[in-house]
C-alpha cells in the first residue's frame, strides 16, 4: 500500500496496443478525469506494477490507495466515481442488461479477437475471423433503430464495441454492404470527441 499512497493522482497503466486498456481510455476520456497514463511494455514493466497488482497484467487504474486490475470494474468504478455523464442506464433492469450485453461481448467476440491476434494456426484464425465478421454482420440492423448498441445514449457497451470495431482493419475484417447501420454507428462512435482523445498512438497507426 505504501507505492500506492505516493501518488496524489489517479494513475492507468496502459498497453496502447491492447483493447482492454482501450476501453477504460475512452471512459477516462468520456468522464474528463484527470488521470496520468503510463504507455506500459510488460516485457519491460516497472517494478512498481508488480509491487501493487498480484497478476502485474495491463490494464492497472491507481486511485491513491485503490488498486483496481480487471477492465470492466474500472470501468463500473469510473462511472460511479463521476457520475457525469452516466454511462449506464439508471434503473436496474436496464443496467443488468447492458452488464450482460458488456458479458457478451466478452464471450462472443473478444474471444475472437485474442483468437485472430494469438493464434498460429491458421485455419483457426480464419474461422474466427469469419465467426466475428457473421456476428458483427447480425447485428448491424440493430443500429437502424437506436443510435447506440440499444440504446439512445453511449454506454459502457460502446466502450467495449469501440475498440474492437476500431481495430477491424488490423484483424484483417472488411463488413459487406448489408453492414451499412454498423458502419454508420461506427462512424458516430469514431467522431466522439473523447474517442479521439482516447486513441494511443498505436492505435492511430491502426487505420
Amino acid at each position: 500500500m505504501g507505492v500506492t499512497a505516493k501518488r496524489s493522482s489517479m494513475t492507468f497503466f496502459s498497453d496502447g496496443a491492447d483493447h482492454y486498456s482501450h476501453r477504460v481510455r475512452i471512459v477516462l476520456a468520456e468522464k474528463g478525469v484527470a488521470v496520468d497514463i503510463e504507455d506500459t511494455d510488460l516485457d519491460n514493466a516497472p517494478q512498481e506494477l508488480a509491487d501493487i497488482n498480484p497478476y502485474k497484467s495491463l490494464p492497472t487504474l491507481v486511485d491513491r490507495e485503490l488498486v483496481l486490475y480487471e477492465p470492466n470494474i474500472m470501468m463500473e468504478y469510473l462511472d460511479e466515481r463521476f457520475p457525469h455523464p452516466p454511462l449506464l442506464p439508471v434503473y436496474p433492469v436496464a443496467r443488468a442488461e447492458s452488464r450482460l450485453y458488456m458479458h457478451r461481448i466478452e464471450k462472443d467476440w473478444c474471444r475472437l479477437v485474442e483468437v485472430i491476434l494469438n493464434s498460429v494456426d491458421a485455419d483457426e484464425v480464419d474461422s474466427a475471423r469469419a465467426e466475428l465478421r457473421d456476428g458483427l454482420v447480425a447485428i448491424a440492423p440493430i443500429f437502424s433503430e437506436k443510435p447506440y448498441f440499444m440504446s439512445e445514449e453511449f454506454t459502457l457497451v460502446d466502450c467495449c464495441l469501440a475498440p474492437l470495431l476500431w481495430r477491424l482493419p488490423m484483424l484483417g475484417i472488411e463488413l459487406p454492404a448489408q453492414a451499412k447501420p454498423l458502419e454508420q454507428y461506427m462512424d458516430r462512435l469514431f467522431e466522439r470527441e473523447a474517442f479521439q482523445q482516447s486513441l494511443s498512438e498505436t492505435e492511430r497507426e491502426m487505420r
